[in-house]
């Protein structure tokens, strides 16, 4: 995967999963079926997509699991980013 850092602006921007993103998010046959999920939780990636795209926020998702942190979301989000800029047109 793409692990290299952009600069746009006055602000970073990060193309890719990094190492430390990457490292939270699992992918185990016996967890969930082998679907990614995150840090080995049976919390799964699209769980937590499927709910920030019914408009939930970053804060209700964490309320909704409390052993998830904001890092954990943004994982979630540069995995299926890097998923999808990967993914044939």
């Amino acid at each position: 995967m793409d692990n290299h850092r952009l600069n746009i602006g006055n602000r970073g921007y990060s193309r890719g999963v990094t190492p430390d993103q990457l490292a939270r998010i699992t992918i185990d046959p016996s967890v969930c079926a082998g679907k990614p999920c995150i840090r080995g939780m049976r919390i799964r990636v699209c769980d937590v997509l499927d709910m920030l795209g019914s408009d939930m926020s970053v804060e209700q998702v964490l309320e909704a699991f409390p052993d998830l942190e904001r890092a954990d979301i943004l994982a979630a989000l540069a995995y299926a980013s890097s998923l999808t800029d990967s993914a044939a047109a």
